[in-house]
């Protein structure tokens, strides 16, 4: 009796003949077709739909606030919020300042960003306790910006921004360098702002889930380095124009070595007390922050001594010593983005954008699972949007939440973004009387304290040896990142880090092997040959796992590899085949040739004449593709011209919908799909299957 062809589907006139075993099937569910005109329309007017109760709901949504404020548990969280505000004001004091240095801005403006996106994220985010201000990678973003636009405009490069002549250019009849370097910065943070709320309209919040924790940690170190660079500068009290381009971070490196001999002791001799106390004090308050009910603002205390020390000393008259200069008290008036500049800076913005909303929602996220709510990332989107486009009208530069301050904040007692208010009054209270008393602060002073707040970053290179045995994908991300952004080009890193993980998934997709299962005893379960003990193969079937998706990208490597494990490959027995029925032809006058290649087909052919299906568990295939389903057509077509039948096990709904669509299942054959929601059923309908025409004797 000849072997029946089967390809995960029979023929209609054998459904009447008492032959193989019937699997087990569920029914599905009929879906309602519509047309994208009704998809759009039914759309549209949810979208367009307006009711008060809807508006309440928008409103509420819009700005959460009003959501949790009336449940304001005043008694329980008032003192927890207060003193967690308290202390991220104080501390926010001294790294306004010092930030505003890495972004080329005046301190002023540092305090002014601080001020501002801690009242706006209090009204708009959904974060119970991330600080949102000033993060050291944006600064340096935003620096480098300023710096080449300062460059493009004409403005000579100096590290003191306070005493340069004026420049005319066509923002209005004349405007210093400081006031340029505001103009600019105000405006890249505007297109920020405005990007990050242009995708959280569109719904794109879930892009953070592209950034994962090993690149945005490579990114940060990267940049950590660039910043630790940038500031030894000040440490050294070198006026040095900050190196831009590809490399800058070796070039500044080489620049500083070439310069050594300018060193202003002054300025060194701070720079190194200042790091015996803030090193150390800083590791006092990591180590006991358990018992610390806060921990002690150590920065407070230097910016205050290092001021007065070089007030009385006269460091900037005697020594030649930069000082932060005039620091004014109170507001300036708003001004608008100078619409002419983005153009230029439209580019850098975006990566600014991408890179700000990273950091938030990861932080966001990261304290919300801690503690057990929800925040929305699209919400999120429009907080740190609103936090840039607002500000920048007064003069601010780009925020986004800032991890230290973070913990601070959540150790301290934290339970809402009321603290958030807290720390805005202890701001204010700066802006508007204390602010001009730090004069005298050295630049140095600032420096050091930017490089001891990247403790953190720095501490993961002694982290690599067991990012390493956790992970090598994670370890190579960080790694390429990291090198990118530090050695090459911050903002580079970032994209670099980007395509890396991508092709690293890819890669996982493309490396993954075809298995072949066996059954453990009498059990419905199949697990690989190669990993387990004690699996049974049966007669005359193999059963194969594919762990991917089959799409354009690794069709062929999984034909490859079902051939090369299965052990018969199609191709190349029927290329065997015709080589075999040419000698034939060309040698019909000889019988002993004849005989000897009859001989040698038989031998081939008993070798491989126990293997009459091949079962494919689908289960780990995600979806398919058009090359993918085209790949699962040719292995059917391919081993039923050698007698042996194919059936697809386990198929999801995507997948099932795939086959159907690119034309796997042929009615016009009459044949018709069956449905195995196990591999047992596979494996038993194959061998009832068998059984028909003949047992088989031999198992594979």
């Amino acid at each position: 009796m000849p072997t029946e062809e089967v390809c995960d589907s029979v023929s209609a006139e054998d459904d009447a003949k008492k032959g193989p075993d019937v699997p087990f099937l569920l029914e599905e569910r009929v879906k309602e077709k519509l047309s994208w005109k009704d998809v759009l329309r039914k759309k549209v007017g949810k979208k367009c739909s307006c009711s008060s109760a809807q508006i309440k709901a928008l409103l509420v949504d819009s700005i959460p606030i009003m959501k949790w404020l009336p449940r304001y548990q005043f008694k329980d969280w008032i003192i927890g919020d207060a003193m967690s505000g308290l202390i991220v004001g104080i501390l926010l004091v001294p790294q306004s300042i010092a930030y505003s240095l890495l972004a080329e801005q005046d301190p002023i403006y540092g305090l002014y960003t601080s001020f501002f996106a801690s009242i706006i994220y209090t009204l708009l985010g959904t974060s119970r306790h991330i600080s949102v201000g000033m993060f050291g990678v944006l600064c340096l973003l935003v620096g480098q910006v300023v710096d080449r636009e300062l460059t493009l405009a004409g403005y000579p490069s100096d590290t003191n921004q306070t005493t340069l002549g004026n420049v005319y250019n066509s923002t209005g009849p004349v405007c210093d360098r400081s006031c340029y370097a505001v103009m600019v910065a105000a405006t890249l943070t505007f297109t920020a702002g405005v990007y990050q709320v242009l995708m959280g309209l569109l719904q794109v919040g879930f892009v953070s889930v592209y950034l994962s924790d090993s690149l945005l940690s490579g990114f940060a170190t990267g940049a950590s380095l660039t910043i630790l660079t940038s500031q030894i500068k000040y440490f050294l009290g070198l006026h040095l124009p900050r190196v831009r381009g590809w490399g800058s971070l070796i070039k500044t490196w080489i620049s500083l070595f070439k310069n050594l001999g300018h060193t202003n002791l002054c300025d060194l001799v701070t720079s190194v007390l200042c790091l015996l106390v803030l090193v150390p004090t800083k590791e006092l308050n990591d180590r006991f922050k358990a018992k610390l009910k806060a921990p002690i603002p150590f920065e407070l205390f230097v910016v205050i001594a290092a001021t007065l020390a070089s007030h009385f000393g006269q460091f900037e008259e005697t020594y030649g010593s930069d000082v932060a200069g005039n620091i004014p008290t109170g507001f300036m008036p708003p001004q608008l983005p100078n619409w002419s500049l983005m153009p230029n800076i439209a580019v850098d913005a975006f990566s600014i954008a991408i890179v700000g909303f990273a950091i938030t929602v990861s932080l966001s996220e990261m304290f919300a699972k801690k503690h057990g709510y929800m925040v929305d990332p699209n919400q999120e989107m429009y907080a740190i949007g609103f936090c840039n486009i607002i500000p920048s009208f007064f003069r601010c530069f780009t925020t986004s939440a800032a991890l230290t301050k973070t913990l601070v904040k959540e150790s301290t007692g934290c339970q809402t973004q009321l603290s958030g208010l807290v720390t805005a009054l202890v701001l204010l209270l700066v802006l508007l009387v204390i602010a001009p008393a730090f004069y005298s602060l050295q630049k140095c002073v600032l420096a050091v304290i930017i490089v001891v707040n990247l403790r953190g970053a720095l501490r993961k290179f002694g982290d690599i040896p067991q990012m390493w045995r956790v992970n090598h994908v994670d370890t190579i991300i960080w790694l390429i990142t990291m090198a990118t952004s530090a050695l090459v080009n911050t903002e580079l890193g970032l994209l670099v880090g980007v395509l890396v993980s991508a092709f690293c998934v890819l890669g996982r997709t493309q490396s993954t092997q075809v298995r072949q299962l066996g059954q453990a005893g009498d059990r419905e379960l199949f697990e690989d040959l190669a990993s387990y003990k004690g699996l049974q193969s049966q007669p005359g079937v193999s059963v194969f796992r594919y762990e991917a998706p089959i799409y354009y990208a690794n069709h062929t490597l999984f034909k490859k590899s079902l051939y090369r494990n299965v052990g018969l490959d199609p191709l190349k027995e029927k290329a065997r085949r015709r080589k075999l029925d040419k000698q034939r032809n060309q040698k019909q006058g000889g019988e002993d040739q004849k005989q000897e290649m009859d001989v040698s087909t038989n031998v081939y052919l008993l070798q491989h004449n126990s293997l009459h299906t091949l079962v494919i568990d689908c289960s780990p295939v995600l979806f398919l593709d058009t090359a993918g389903v085209n790949a699962l057509k040719e292995v059917c077509k391919d081993y039923k011209g050698l007698g042996v039948d194919v059936l697809l096990a386990q198929r999801n709904p995507s997948v099932i919908d795939s086959l159907r669509k690119g034309g796997y299942y042929d009615p016009k054959k009459g044949t018709k799909e069956i449905q195995f929601h196990t591999l047992s059923d596979a494996v038993s309908y194959a061998q009832s299957l068998k059984s028909q025409n003949g047992d088989c004797d031999t198992v594979v």
